[in-house]
């Protein structure tokens, strides 16, 4: 029987919101192991001059626990 566990994760890009999920997994990554999987919970984005600046997204990360 495996133990997961889920941490939510805020994270953003100047590129999109696939390269935002990608940072958080990115980013959890480097204190977190065996991340089994990510799940976008909420998108966002601010605006600038008419134009999306940056992309925001609230993801859940489920990993397992050894």
């Amino acid at each position: 029987m495996a133990v997961l566990k889920v941490i939510e994760v805020l994270a953003n890009s100047s590129k999109g919101w696939e390269d935002a999920a990608h940072n958080a997994v990115t980013h959890a990554s480097k204190s977190v192991n065996n991340i089994k999987s990510v799940y976008i919970n909420e998108q966002s984005a601010t605006v600038k001059d008419g134009k999306i600046d940056n992309y925001r997204v609230n993801v859940k990360i489920t990993f397992e626990v050894n």
